[in-house]
């Protein structure tokens, strides 16, 4: 499958250039795209240099901080007018281990959506505090249960999909952003009937850089799973009236 590796950056400077290089010597064969939100740091520069010197290395400028979602659906959608049969989700801060790439192309043979999972069998995150990972597991175990999607970690951002994916997704209109945006694509995965693999990998924070997480997103991720959860039965009953209609 022809792939594209979409990775969105906001003042990555201290990580780009080593992130391409490293996704490159990972995966020769896959293109990756650059999306960055106008980072004052010269991110996109040091992007489109590496680029020059590498090859298959596109930069995509975007006006302005706007979110991790519109950096997604910005680069899905360059991708899918360009014939990309694959889309790569990743950190540009080394969180995600480029080494780790193989393996989730591989998955995506078999399924629709590969999520790089921090929480099956054969996954680490090592090194964080007992407090983040039980905020982290407990986040994914609510919104499993509400939601019913049948996987470990649906705020894993390390993913694959295949473009059949997206299209019947409709992820053009998918509204949220940053930490709630990785579970509403996984919502939407499972309301189309996509197949869903999940990969084991290590996650690691960030060394270099500041991280864009914050109380509020999660909170945000809270209240919209909840939101979402309270619209099943009506989602539900709506399909049982028009199924009747027929």
């Amino acid at each position: 499958m022809r792939t594209l590796v979409v990775i969105p950056t906001y003042n990555e400077a201290e990580n780009v250039v080593e992130i391409i290089e490293a996704v490159r010597a990972s995966v020769p064969e896959v293109d990756l795209l650059i999306v960055d939100d106008s980072s004052p740091d010269g991110t996109a520069k040091l992007a489109e240099e590496a680029g020059a010197r590498l090859g298959q290395v596109s930069v995509l400028k975007r006006d302005g901080k706007s979110g991790l979602g519109r950096a997604y659906r910005a680069g899905f959608t360059w991708g899918l007018e360009r014939g990309y049969d694959a889309f790569v989700e990743m950190d540009a801060d080394f969180s995600h281990d480029p080494a780790a790439l193989p393996s989730l192309l591989a998955a995506s043979e078999r399924a629709e959506v590969v999520i790089g999972s921090r929480y099956v069998a054969g996954a680490a995150v090592p090194n964080w505090p007992l407090a983040r990972l039980a905020l982290s597991r407990g986040g994914n175990i609510y919104a499993s249960l509400l939601l019913g999607l049948r996987v470990s970690d649906s705020t894993a951002g390390f993913r694959v999909y295949r473009a059949s994916a997206l299209v019947k997704m409709d992820y053009t209109t998918v509204e949220a952003e940053g930490y709630t945006f990785q579970i509403e694509m996984t919502y939407r995965a499972r309301q189309v009937g996509a197949t869903i693999e999940e990969v084991p990998i290590t996650f690691v924070d960030r060394a270099r850089g500041t991280s864009k997480m914050s109380s509020a997103i999660v909170v945000e991720a809270l209240a919209l799973v909840t939101w979402w959860a309270l619209q099943r039965p009506v989602r539900w009953l709506a399909s049982r009236v028009e199924g009747a209609k027929h």
